[in-house]
């Protein structure tokens, strides 16, 4: 696994990094929006972790401490933005939409010359791109952190057995609890049902895979889908494309 703790001094840059990278914790002054214009950008911090592919941007509050991890070869994007442009006044990252004219402002304003830093062109650029992001749709794309010892631990246990399809009964059993305990902590503290979440995890852990060059049918089986077909669907439905148009689109 590379590091690359010495990028993180600046919000706006662009990185060529090889896969699974990992940018340490750090913080930021300025709001951030990461984007992957190759390979996959996941965001991690205390509240949990949030994974943006090609048509998916993370944003980034001030202030807030993250890790950036990369899945398979990636050019990563940072557009650091000042505190008082945060659309959503959200305290917490969330995935959002990249369209293709907010893809290419991204690209654009991140790979600017030394000679349009400042310019007058560049600052007309960010305000369109902060025009772009402010109508951009979230995503929810994420996966929170567990508080709960008894949900940590039955997170855990699915994450460790993903291809298994655990139902929340068994998962209840395995992990010394009951089923009507788990349903409401995963309610509370994730804001979602143990089915949603489970879907959430399993398309985190495909995009990374699919990231580093797995096929669709043994990304499927290892993410616990019944065949690449069913994951295919929840892929499209989710992303808006297919995991085999992405990887011919890269």
């Amino acid at each position: 696994m590379s590091h690359a703790d010495h990028y993180w001094e600046t919000a706006t840059l662009v990185l060529a990094l090889p896969s699974r990278s990992v940018i340490a914790h750090h913080v930021h002054d300025e709001h951030q929006l990461v984007y992957a214009s190759q390979g996959v950008i996941s965001v991690t911090t205390a509240a949990g972790t949030w994974v943006a592919p090609s048509n998916r941007g993370i944003w980034i509050p001030a202030g807030s401490s993250h890790q950036h991890r990369v899945h398979g070869p990636t050019r990563l994007h940072g557009v650091g933005l000042p505190p008082e442009a945060n659309p959503w006044g959200m305290p917490t990252p969330a995935v959002v939409s990249v369209s293709p004219l907010l893809r290419e402002l991204i690209v654009r304003y991140t790979e600017a010359s030394t000679a349009m830093q400042d310019s007058a062109r560049r600052k007309r650029l960010l305000a369109v791109l902060l025009d772009e992001v402010f109508f951009s749709p979230q995503q929810p794309i994420r996966l929170p952190a567990p508080v709960d010892s008894r949900l940590a631990d039955a997170c855990a246990r699915v994450e460790a057995e993903l291809a298994t399809a655990i139902d929340i009964q068994d998962l209840a059993r395995i992990s010394g609890t009951s089923a009507r305990t788990l349903t409401r902590l995963f309610k509370e503290e994730m804001a979602m049902s143990y089915v949603q979440w489970r879907t959430q995890l399993r398309l985190y852990h495909a995009t990374r895979m699919l990231a580093d060059g797995m096929p669709v049918g043994a990304v499927a089986h290892r993410c616990g889908w019944k065949s690449p077909s069913s994951f295919v669907a929840v892929f499209r439905s989710t992303f808006g494309y297919t995991p085999g148009g992405r990887r011919s689109s890269q």
